[in-house]
């Protein structure tokens, strides 16, 4: 199908210009070229726009017709297309964002106030899920989520930082059951499971600086799907569990969890943002990205240094 909004756009300026000399002129083309895009349209419209003399053009009065509501929609495709041009320059509109749970309350709440502070045209919407929802299908601009790996997709995944979970119980649980000293007395102990993308379910996979090992929740007490929940478990004395270093870190400086085990540590995992293209972002996203870099960031690598201090001092 022929450019029918190019031929509209000609037809307008030359009944504007009265003149198809002058609208050739504008475009730096010949003056039979704007007359064959005319012409163009006509075929397309099934009708005569204009009546044309050696001397002068008028419109017909199908053509007059045509040429108002034609000034109107190359007005809203004129604003529409700046409007999509400045999604790209200038951050604004609604930003729907996932997070997993223990990430989102531990260090992306602040981040994004921060980013809202910064960026006021700019709504933020988020949701708080454990797993990652089809973004597409489900309109979300970008979804962050701890993860060992993530599985093959169509999406564009950017490594915002490492973390890992460490063994921790109460102080009053440690004084009631005692303190595991190997991780043979783990099994001896309430041994709390936290579902999470970034460990396997029913196990943990723990390690140190000599060796590794897979410890078997064969008889969990509490199976918890959201870390927030196992911290309140774990301070309430419920047993040893497992949470992420930037979950755990004031906990840990506070004295209201301990560090079980503290040689060892779970398995790394990676904090990813991840979001469905890479082509013509928008400004928000692009923005947020950016945001997360300068500070999520640093602080995930700031409540590692925490964690570990704690270990040496």
């Amino acid at each position: 199908m022929a450019d029918i909004v190019g031929s509209m756009r000609i037809f307008v300026r030359v009944v504007e210009t009265g003149s198809f000399t002058a609208v050739a002129k504008e475009n730096d083309v010949t003056a039979a070229q704007i007359s064959r895009a005319v012409t163009s349209l006509e075929e397309q419209l099934h009708t005569a726009v204009l009546h044309r003399t050696t001397r002068h053009l008028s419109l017909t009065e199908a053509g007059s017709r045509f040429y108002e509501r034609a000034k109107v929609i190359l007005a809203d495709l004129d604003a529409a297309t700046d409007e999509a041009r400045n999604a790209s320059v200038s951050p604004a509109g609604k930003l729907r964002l996932h997070c997993a749970p223990g990430l989102a309350q531990s260090t992306v709440a602040a981040a994004l106030v921060g980013y809202q502070m910064r960026y006021p045209d700019v709504s933020v919407e988020l949701k708080i899920e454990q797993s990652m929802p089809n973004l597409v299908e489900e309109g979300y601009d970008v979804s962050l989520i701890s993860a060992t790996q993530l599985p093959d997709s169509i999406y564009v995944a950017q490594t915002l930082g490492a973390a890992w979970a460490v063994m921790v119980a109460s102080p009053d649980y440690v004084k009631q059951h005692g303190m595991p000293l190997t991780r043979e007395d783990l099994a001896a102990h309430r041994l709390l499971e936290l579902e999470s993308p970034a460990s396997p379910s029913r196990e943990w996979h723990i390690e140190s600086a000599h060796d590794a090992h897979v410890v078997t929740l064969a008889k969990a007490p509490m199976h918890i799907n959201v870390p927030d929940v196992l911290r309140a478990a774990l301070l309430a004395g419920a047993g040893i569990g497992t949470l992420a270093t930037y979950s755990v870190a004031d906990d840990l400086a506070a004295g209201t969890l301990v560090r079980v085990l503290p040689q060892y540590r779970l398995k790394p995992f990676t904090v990813f943002a991840v979001y469905p293209s890479r082509r013509y972002l928008e400004a928000k996203v692009r923005t947020l990205l950016d945001h997360l870099r300068s500070t999520l960031t640093p602080a995930l690598e700031q409540a590692i240094e925490r964690v570990e201090a704690l270990v040496l001092a």
